[in-house]
């Protein structure tokens, strides 16, 4: 059989980061399509190149695949990836997998790896453990919190993939280096079978989707900033959301003081879930923990405020993280989200009030009589960078899939391995 040419993939490409690589290198081994990206993370700062969660991934893809690869290190622009093998064909059903660094983020290894195993069937029907060493709570990558509270339970309620987990230890890009573990055990999609959304694409939006029944609060802060932070959090979420529950789920000390994490994720009332986050890793010594705590929770819960002021299905970073599930599935699915309300000075309260926004996000789903297939050649659609990223990256390696809307539905590729 005449070996397949390589996809030629420019990494300068829309976000032009990590995440185009991350996402070229799962979809390339689950599907066995050889890939070339040539100006790698070309639109990052001194130049770009491969970052150490990177090379970890891929070095794993590749052992698993039996593949072949060229560039595999730190820096390196020109990234060559061959697979030989299909992902039922990897027998290991324990795996591990150790970043080079620390301060290398274990979720986004998480992210390139994933699709991969989730075809990873064997004849038995094993479950796979996977295990991740590396960095948990990191910049510019989700943290294991948004993965447990956001990420991972949109996939079960929607998918159907569920997936057990365990943070076996932090670890940060600040303060003293320790090596983060994260631990994950699920079920492989079944031999012959597809990924199926469980839920009908076309649901019909309620007032009860927006109105928000409680906000869960997780802290990971130096003890000289829990007691303030805990209160201006409870303070500016009560003014934003009066008779909403503030449940903080999750109070733990950071163990330095340039060690600061918060997640909100907002609650509605029929499950649907908006997470918004903010690490600040900066020196403080000029502030007093009042002072920072009034600034991290003004940020946090104005980024929330805006989340939901969007009437979307799911928030920002979700929608980016979902495209490759979408690509993948058989069938319809949708995942918009509204457009960025123009005065912030005034969001929506608890109860998602503006009739007017509800009526325009819920016609944007009635869409079947007027259906307009999106050009996939180019970066299209709504959503952030990275989420137009995403999907321009899911067409290249997945051609059968389509896009409707400005990127707002997704007719999947419907992949599955006989064997």
């Amino acid at each position: 059989m005449k070996p397949k040419k390589s996809l030629e993939i420019d990494g300068r490409t829309g976000e032009g980061g990590g995440q185009l690589v991350r996402l070229s290198c799962a979809l390339a081994a689950a599907t066995s399509q050889p890939i070339r990206i040539t100006h790698v993370r070309g639109n990052r700062d001194r130049g770009g190149g491969l970052k150490a969660q990177h090379v970890s991934s891929v070095r794993w893809l590749a052992e698993a695949t039996g593949g072949e690869v060229e560039g595999l290190s730190v820096g390196s622009r020109t990234l060559e990836f061959r697979s030989s093998a299909p992902p039922t064909a990897l027998e290991e059903r324990k795996i591990q997998i150790v970043a080079d660094s620390s301060a290398a983020s274990t979720l986004l290894i998480f992210q390139a790896v994933f699709p991969y195993l989730l075809f990873a069937a064997n004849e038995n029907g094993d479950p796979i453990e996977l295990e991740i060493q590396g960095g948990t709570n990191v910049s510019f990558s989700l943290s294991y919190e948004y993965l447990d509270q956001v990420l991972l339970p949109t996939l079960q309620d929607r998918f159907g993939i569920k997936v057990e987990r365990e943070l076996r230890a932090r670890s940060w890009a600040v303060g003293p280096k320790r090596m983060g573990s994260i631990w994950l055990k699920f079920q492989p999609i079944p031999r012959g079978q597809t990924l199926k959304h469980l839920q009908p694409w076309d649901n019909p939006l309620t007032e009860k989707d927006f109105t928000i029944k409680q906000i869960d609060v997780s802290m990971l802060v130096p003890n000289a900033l829990r007691e303030p932070l805990e209160k201006a959090l409870a303070r500016d979420l009560d003014n934003l959301f009066p008779d909403v529950d503030i449940n903080f789920v999750l109070m733990e000390e950071s163990g330095h003081d340039a060690r600061m994490y918060t997640l909100l994720v907002a609650h509605s009332e029929t499950g649907q879930r908006w997470g918004r986050d903010f690490l600040y890793n900066r020196a403080w010594k000029k502030k007093t923990p009042e002072t920072l705590s009034a600034e991290i929770s003004r940020e946090v819960c104005k980024q929330l405020a805006r989340e939901i002021a969007t009437r979307g299905v799911v928030d920002e970073y979700l929608q980016d993280q979902l495209v490759v599930f979408q690509a993948l599935a058989e069938g319809r699915t949708s995942f918009h989200r509204g457009d960025e309300p123009a005065d912030m000075d005034a969001p929506p309260t608890g109860a998602a009030k503006g009739g007017d926004q509800l009526s325009t996000s819920m016609d944007g789903l009635k869409l079947e009589k007027r259906m307009r297939k999106d050009r996939m050649y180019e970066l299209f659609g709504e959503g952030s960078t990275h989420t137009t990223t995403a999907r321009w990256v899911a067409c290249e390696l997945l051609p059968t899939v389509q896009w409707y809307n400005k990127g707002s539905i997704c007719d999947g590729a419907g992949v599955s391995f006989a064997s």
